[in-house]
């Protein structure tokens, strides 16, 4: 379980102090949760704080219990948190393999690779061999971080606004597979997204809204009050299609 409390997070700008976080205080143990809300509320800064990125200028963080706000991303990630930027780095020199071996923190097989790059909808023998580097599109990219996280096999994945950059045609390639790792992980999935059919497959919805929660429940609780209600019906009629 993920237990933020009371965080805050500021910064300095032409000398005078601007609150990002105020006073976040969240418990996620459901296995997929959406962080939503409008643009500058807070969202990415709340999950550079989760992976140890940015440290908060007050409060703590606890996995599982444990305390990891003094925790280093290094440290944090030896504690089985994993995070995915918005746009993911490209490694030149790195091929698809050698970057998936490293995720999971062994050498591992090509028949290994193969699997986690089948799991994200990708051709094995047209990636395995290839540098993680321009030569390919956001959506592969983002893809292929995701096998990395699935080859970590982590207790808590944070994806930040992973449809960012994305034509629709991956993001709706994306969709299936954050439906897949969810029905086959056994840790959290914690995903910073505005995108209605992201929040429409999460267990648990957080709104962040001024640097605060302002709302937060089950996914048939909140998701009315963001769409309303004939919206909310219509696009899970959708959903099931």
């Amino acid at each position: 379980m993920l237990e933020l409390k009371n965080i805050c997070y500021s910064v300095t700008e032409g000398g005078r102090e601007k609150q990002i976080l105020r006073d976040v205080s969240l418990k996620i143990d459901e296995r997929f949760a959406a962080i939503t809300g409008p643009n500058g509320s807070g969202k990415s800064t709340l999950a550079k704080i989760i992976a140890g990125i940015l440290r908060p200028t007050s409060g703590s963080i606890l996995l599982d219990g444990e305390d990891v706000t003094a925790c280093s991303v290094t440290e944090r990630a030896n504690k089985g948190i994993s995070f995915a930027f918005q746009q993911p780095v490209r490694f030149k020199g790195i091929t698809v393999k050698d970057l998936i071996s490293l995720a999971a923190g062994k050498k591992i097989t090509v028949t290994e690779a193969c699997s986690y790059l089948s799991e994200v909808g990708l051709c094995a023998r047209d990636y395995i061999d290839r540098e993680v580097s321009a030569s390919l599109s956001g959506g592969e990219l983002k893809r292929i971080e995701i096998a990395t996280v699935l080859a970590r096999g982590t207790r808590l994945s944070v994806f930040d606004e992973p449809e960012a950059g994305i034509d629709l045609w991956s993001f709706n390639s994306l969709i299936s597979v954050f439906e897949k790792m969810y029905k086959r992980t056994k840790g959290s999935i914690v995903i910073i997204s505005h995108q209605e059919r992201i929040l429409s497959i999460a267990d648990k919805i957080v709104v962040v809204a001024n640097g605060r929660v302002e709302k937060e429940g089950a996914r048939e609780q909140i998701l009315p009050s963001i769409l309303g209600t004939n919206a909310c019906r219509a696009l899970t009629d959708k959903m099931e299609v």
